[in-house]
């Protein structure tokens, strides 16, 4: 059975990725807009032994989200929109036909952990992409803390952490901060991304 699971290179969709492994064939999936890379991502899956594929997004998304967090000031909205774009994208499976040996898919996972505020994909979507997709939807985190998480990493991976801008991902705040600046300039990205930590995965311990 294969499983596509969101993939930004991180500790979360990592540790995500280890859970569903002894149940399915795991293919980490990285979305893009084209605006950034997923090479950060393709690194992190390779070093732990994970196949990686990208999945090409729609551009007017991004556009929709980025001009939706310049009005609110804040990143919220408009990441959540991205996320929804992305399973239900990854869950339609028009990507397949590039992707080595996986003819059909039996489930989209992702990294979602019990404290995000966002992303979050919410029982009505979630349902809703299993019956229009005929795929299992699976978030392996979303009963587990911040603080199990953080453990199950540290005796597991190797994690590089550090401020969001410094840390390289394959995450959609890469390629929103991108499009942010440079539509409406660096201080619009200041203003809007709170700063924070971000992890990429290394290895595996």
């Amino acid at each position: 059975m294969h499983c596509a699971l969101l993939y930004s290179g991180g500790k979360d969709s990592t540790l995500a990725a280890l859970l569903l492994d002894p149940f399915y064939d795991v293919t980490l999936v990285s979305g893009s807009f084209g605006v950034g890379t997923v090479d950060p991502a393709r690194e992190s899956a390779t070093a732990v032994g994970f196949d990686h594929a990208t999945v090409d997004l729609d551009p007017e998304v991004a556009d929709d989200a980025v001009e939706r967090m310049h009005d609110d000031g804040y990143p919220r909205n408009g990441i959540q929109r991205v996320h929804e774009h992305a399973v239900e994208t990854v869950a339609a499976g028009d990507w397949l036909d590039d992707a080595d040996g996986i003819d059909t898919l039996a489930a989209v996972a992702d990294g979602t952990r019990r404290d995000d505020r966002v992303p979050t994909i919410e029982r009505p979507l979630a349902q809703s992409v299993e019956d229009r997709f005929v795929v299992d939807y699976l978030a392996p985190l979303a009963g587990v803390g911040r603080g199990a998480i953080d453990a199950m990493a540290a005796d597991r991976l190797v994690v590089e952490s550090g401020p969001s801008a410094e840390v390289p991902k394959a995450d959609y705040e890469v390629e929103l901060r991108a499009l942010l600046r440079e539509r409406y300039g660096a201080g619009a990205v200041a203003d809007v991304f709170p700063e924070h930590t971000q992890s990429r995965v290394r290895g595996l311990r």
